[in-house]
């Protein structure tokens, strides 16, 4: 791109695309995730009740994406978890943010500041997710492009996908959570990047992976950033968000409602009239009956 040799970024986004993950990237979204699990309602009492529970719990959390993809690839549900040393290191974020003595770990990572460094290492690792998962459709269905799209989507956001079933490993069934009904912003954005990065790899973007890699990993972590900072949960999707529902998923009022109407007042109002002409009925005769009953006394 024009933009990169002008101000000379090549270079940055050269390195960038090399940096390895491993092992304090790694480190941070395990961090990170364990304590976005510590957090939900009840699983304290999980970790108390249940520790196996509670690990199976976090390594979802972990792993979710690489889970996920694995099964929509067709691949061993159990494969991403073949690497000891990610789980052995993922385990050990997990007891320590769990079980440290005096929540050492949890109330040091929990002051802001280091939050906030560690959410955007984190948010790092979610361009190589995404693009590890479009890649690895794209070996195996070459210019599938839905199918590049679903895998990186399922790679970078599976943690979020998979709510309902990690619920369950802990005893709770809140179907309404979906992540499908209501879109979180991780999800959404992880999205938006399996897009831009099948439609590259599929050569309709025409922009150089390094390039990509650099321009969307500092869009996901600049946005991460300022939501932290300000303490809202507004993403930048919310107009066009807006503007595309209200334009194509907005029934007109010309269509006729979803539900069946309720019954007119005329078609009420004469039901209730059978209904009460047998107690007027019922009533005359009986004082008919009453004099006759007083004249034979």
């Amino acid at each position: 791109m024009d933009l990169f040799g002008f101000v000379d970024l090549n270079e940055l986004a050269l390195g960038l695309s090399h940096l390895p993950l491993f092992p304090y990237f790694d480190m941070a979204h395990y961090i990170v995730s364990v304590m976005s699990l510590r957090e939900q309602p009840g699983v304290l009492e999980v970790s108390q009740r249940s520790p196996f529970a509670c690990w199976f719990s976090s390594m979802l959390y972990c792993f979710g994406g690489a889970v996920l993809s694995a099964i929509m690839m067709a691949d061993a549900p159990v494969a991403p978890l073949s690497n000891s040393t990610n789980l052995l290191l993922a385990s050990l974020m997990w007891y320590l943010v769990f079980y440290c003595p005096l929540d050492f770990i949890y109330s040091l990572a929990s002051i802001f500041p280091v939050r906030l460094f560690l959410t955007g290492m984190k948010e790092m690792t979610r361009t190589w997710k995404v693009l590890g998962g479009v890649t690895q459709a794209g070996r195996k269905y070459k210019d599938g492009l839905f199918v590049m799209i679903a895998v990186g989507w399922a790679k970078g956001a599976g943690g979020g996908l998979i709510r309902n079933f990690e619920q369950l490993v802990r005893g709770v069934w809140k179907p309404e959570t979906n992540e499908l009904l209501k879109m979180t912003y991780p999800t959404k954005v992880t999205l938006l990047g399996a897009v831009v990065f099948s439609l590259q790899q599929c050569r309709y973007l025409p922009i150089q992976t390094h390039h990509l890699i650099f321009i969307y990993t500092l869009f996901i972590v600049t946005n991460k950033t300022r939501m932290m900072l300000l303490g809202s949960s507004s993403n930048p999707f919310s107009v066009l968000e807006s503007v595309l529902y209200k334009t194509l998923f907005v029934r007109p009022l010309t269509f006729a409602p979803l539900s069946d109407p309720t019954p007119s007042s005329g078609q009420s109002g004469s039901v209730s009239q059978k209904h009460n002409k047998p107690n007027g009925s019922r009533s005359s005769r009986t004082r008919d009956r009453t004099p006759h009953a007083q004249k034979t006394k």
